[in-house]
């Protein structure tokens, strides 16, 4: 895999989960450059990440996770990148959220676990910008 460039993104964040049948919370999806915004659908959940500050208010939340972008785009037919990433961190004993774009992928880590994440990404030859 090749050394990638990481963007860590300021504020904090949020891992929030709703039931499977209710509404994506209105205005989630409004505000245009706050920020990774994403909203995913199950049969068991309706699943959001997002700035901490804007997570649903009836929702069952996670706060307390920063965001770690890969720098892109990349080709969606790359492999191997958030294997590389999750594989470098789990040897440092960082857990992990992972969200996929069609341009990049996107890792989520404790704030407490920062850090350690960025020395572990940087220890394996990624360029991480921004801790």
């Amino acid at each position: 895999m090749r050394r990638l460039g990481i963007d860590v993104r300021p504020g904090d964040y949020a891992v929030a989960r709703l039931d499977p049948a209710a509404p994506v919370p209105a205005g989630l999806l409004d505000a245009a450059g706050a920020g990774l915004v994403s909203v995913t659908r199950t049969a068991e959940e309706l699943s959001v990440v997002c700035p901490a500050e804007r997570a649903p208010a009836e929702a069952e939340v996670e706060r307390g996770w920063r965001l770690l972008s890969v720098r892109g785009p990349l080709a969606v037919t790359l492999t191997g990148v958030i294997a590389a990433l999750s594989s470098e961190l789990a040897a440092a004993g960082v857990a992990l959220v992972t969200v996929s774009t069609f341009d990049t992928d996107h890792i989520l880590v404790r704030a407490g676990d920062l850090t350690r994440a960025v020395a572990a990404l940087r220890a394996a030859g990624n360029e991480v910008h921004g801790d």
